[in-house]
């Protein structure tokens, strides 16, 4: 904090002497050399006018009332000095008399430099609030932000409170247009941007979010999952080269179990332990949501398990990069016949779809099994699975009934 002062000082305006006689009582006030004068609305005459003392002489029939307001408006002045005083080190004397008239206190700054702020104190939360990874994410958008300032404006930074909803819509046209991104990651980024501006509304910068008006693109969310028969197909293969079949086996544990690339690289023997109902269960914080997960253990997950049981240094599965698994399941795809883009992510979708959903589990153990921060994220993206399955029950139940 800045630790000055300010001088209230109330003086006569001598030249303005009107048709009464009387002259305008005028306000100066001064904080770090600078001034800002304005006019009390009171008037008075110079014989009843003490210049010294600053106040209004008892001759005067309204003197009393009119000291009243003189020391109402010193009295305002003080305290919209102290409120910045103790909100902020970066204002001016002009801020003092907005803060004094009621009138919000806009700042300066420029996106990116605000952005850069942000970032700095984003930083100070890894590995205490946030992920590595999702620090990472919010400096890519704002690296995307000053390319697109550069090349929309031809400068390096834009004014903050300049923002608007049609800002928003050029940036969404330059990254999907200039950096090629898809609706859904391009959605992403706005909705990582729309964090530091939210803050900046609230510390004065922006008088109102630019954000409520835009709206995001829609995105089409398909989830791709194996069947029943393309799971058992891929069970059933058996390959003769072992890095093939250590894949397999490592994406259909996880087909049985949910987890995550993440967990099931980190899963450890001490993850594995007996539960309330005598059976084994995993159980572990999942690193995306930080949220406690507890599956159970289905037997051909446990038979994975026991397979590779001499795993080292205490993990209950061998180590394998995620790069790798993704390029050898394109490869396993092909030579298993299984016409679809597979990734490690579609065994964790086939564990909610085919194994989960489609045997009858409820829509909130899925969500908890998961280990969704919230069931709104579950229903978005299997809600249509569920409806599927209950096209298919529908229509087993049709044909019985002609029969």
């Amino acid at each position: 904090m800045n630790q000055l002062s300010i001088s209230v000082l109330f003086y006569l305006n001598k030249s303005k002497l009107n048709q009464k006689g009387l002259c305008p009582i005028k306000c100066r006030i001064t904080y770090q050399k600078k001034r800002k004068e304005f006019s009390t609305g009171l008037f008075v005459s110079p014989e009843y006018w003490n210049a010294k003392r600053q106040i209004v002489l008892d001759t005067d029939l309204e003197g009393k009332s009119k000291n009243g307001h003189l020391s109402i408006i010193s009295q305002k002045l003080n305290n919209a000095f102290l409120s910045l005083e103790l909100a902020s080190d970066d204002y001016d004397i002009n801020d003092i008399f907005d803060k004094y008239a009621g009138r919000v206190v806009q700042k300066e700054d420029n996106v990116v430099n605000y952005f850069r702020r942000f970032l700095v104190k984003k930083s100070q939360l890894v590995d205490k609030d946030i992920k590595e990874a999702t620090y990472k994410k919010f400096e890519y958008v704002c690296n995307d932000l000053e390319a697109f300032i550069l090349s929309e404006y031809k400068k390096k930074d834009f004014p903050l409170n300049k923002l608007n909803p049609q800002f928003l819509d050029d940036l969404e046209h330059y990254l999907k247009i200039v950096k090629g991104q898809k609706q859904v990651t391009i959605n992403k980024a706005i909705q990582r941007f729309r964090k530091p501006i939210k803050v900046a509304v609230a510390e004065g910068y922006l008088d109102k979010d630019p954000f409520t008006q835009h709206k995001p693109g829609r995105v089409l969310k398909e989830v791709v999952f194996l069947s029943t028969e393309e799971l058992e197909k891929l069970e059933k293969h058996q390959f003769t080269q072992p890095r093939l079949q250590l894949v397999k086996d490592l994406f259909i544990f996880c087909c049985y179990t949910g987890l995550a690339y993440h967990e099931m690289s980190n899963l450890k023997k001490e993850h594995i332990i007996k539960g309330f109902d005598g059976n084994l269960w995993i159980k572990m914080k999942r690193e995306k949501t930080s949220k406690m997960i507890s599956v159970p253990l289905l037997p051909k997950a446990k038979v994975l398990l026991d397979k590779y049981n001499n795993t080292v240094e205490g993990f209950a599965l061998p180590k394998f990069s995620n790069q790798k698994i993704n390029s050898y399941l394109k490869e396993i795809s092909g030579i298993v016949g299984i016409n679809k883009s597979i990734s490690h992510h579609v065994a964790r979708k086939t564990f909610a779809s085919t194994v989960l959903l489609y045997n009858d589990v409820p829509m909130e153990i899925v969500s908890e099994l998961l280990g969704h921060s919230s069931m709104k994220i579950t229903q978005e993206y299997y809600g249509k699975i569920v409806q599927k399955r209950v096209s298919e029950e529908m229509y087993r139940v049709s044909k019985k009934l002609i029969q």
